[in-house]
């Protein structure tokens, strides 16, 4: 019997590169290898669906958006505007908003978390087009390049994402929400969420990043009950009912009270800070929390081969640096305002904004009770 021969260098040189081409191709038996071959597309035409159901989602959202802005130019700059809940165009938009959240909804049903979250990097710079095109908004230079960065970073991450197909039945969410990876993650998130909360209520620290995290934690359970739930929708649909499970009240439960938090949390975020400041921050937040959560509770990179992986996540950090350049510094709109603000006027400094209420005692005067405070004030009792 023949010894073997040892291995030679060439032989070695072409094992390495057998090896590096298993994780750009889908032959490896790990479920996050991949590449946009044919036949990766016969095996995920189930989660390309819910990769277009995102995408409309997304890109419906933002058209939404741009409509209730639209609507509250016209109302403001109507003589007598009436509230914003009589227009007709806004509630168009409210609906709009309404089947784009229906379209992601769905998706979660069809594809992974880490697939679907980071795609709303879609309705940042679809509504960045949107009102360059039809609000006639300026379009920069950092918007381009933050447009092109998005485009390449969302098809990175749908090329590199995990490609593990699961059946979403109530027995499945059972056993993943007993395991003792989410009990771990659970435990954590609670403590963080209530030191945070700690602050933010006794303490008064309303920073952003703080608002935010409090966001993001919430996101995190938002998106694990809504995959659960319109898994099992999805999975009721296809194969046998679930909704007879009590799995699925509590999750549904979980995911309604997530989002209200969420929404409340939002809110005081938007009203303290900019939104050029809060939107890149929170896609950034909510879609890492996001990605977290997929990757704990569902195990979705669980054999995920290392490059794989890194591209995915470059992927990501394309699309976070896209829609940052897009919101950066972009001007607000100004409306009519209720004061003469006379703070630009060169060589001149003014400590305060006049009133132009003529009306007033106060009209004209400064209010630091300074010589031309009182010159005023006393020429008007002579007159």
């Amino acid at each position: 019997m023949a010894a073997l021969a040892p291995a030679g260098p060439r032989d070695a040189a072409s094992a390495a590169l057998d090896e590096l081409s298993l994780n750009f191709t889908y032959g490896a038996p790990g479920p996050g290898n991949g590449s946009l071959s044919g036949a990766w597309y016969g095996r995920n035409q189930i989660h390309l669906f819910g990769v277009l159901l995102a995408i409309l989602g997304n890109l419906v959202i933002s058209i939404s958006l741009n409509i209730q802005k639209y609507s509250h130019l016209q109302l403001a700059q109507q003589e007598h505007p009436r509230p914003y809940f009589k227009s007709v165009l806004w509630w168009g938009g409210v609906l709009l908003m309404a089947m784009g959240e229906m379209g992601n909804f769905a998706a979660y049903g069809f594809a992974p978390i880490t697939l679907i979250a980071p795609l709303g990097c879609v309705s940042v710079t679809g509504s960045a087009i949107i009102s360059v095109t039809f609000l006639k908004d300026n379009l920069r230079a950092s918007d381009l390049l933050g447009m092109t960065l998005a485009f390449a970073g969302t098809y990175l991450l749908v090329s590199f994402a995990p490609n593990i197909t699961q059946a979403i039945s109530a027995r499945t969410v059972q056993y993943y929400f007993v395991g003792w990876q989410f009990l771990i993650y659970m435990i954590l998130e609670i403590l963080i969420f209530c030191i945070l909360l700690y602050f933010y209520k006794r303490k008064g620290v309303k920073h952003m990043v703080i608002l935010l995290t409090l966001v993001a934690l919430l996101a995190s359970l938002t998106v694990i009950s809504v995959k659960a739930v319109s898994g099992m929708i999805t999975f009721s649909m296809t194969d046998k009912m679930q909704l007879t499970y009590p799995i699925f009240y509590i999750m549904f439960v979980i995911m309604i009270a997530s989002c209200v938090f969420q929404v409340k949390f939002l809110n005081q975020a938007t009203k303290l800070y900019n939104m050029t400041t809060v939107v890149p921050v929170n896609h950034i937040f909510f879609t890492i929390s996001a990605i977290i959560a997929g990757i704990i509770f569902y195990q979705e990179f669980l054999g995920a081969a290392f490059l794989t992986v890194f591209i995915y996540l470059f992927g990501c950090f394309l699309s976070f640096l896209g829609v940052f350049l897009v919101t950066r510094n972009r001007e607000k709109e100004h409306l009519q305002q209720s004061y003469i603000d006379f703070g630009n006027i060169p060589g001149k400094q003014m400590l305060d904004k006049i009133q132009p209420d003529s009306n007033s005692l106060s009209y004209g005067t400064l209010p630091d009770g300074s010589d031309s405070t009182k010159s005023q004030s006393g020429e008007k009792k002579e007159v």
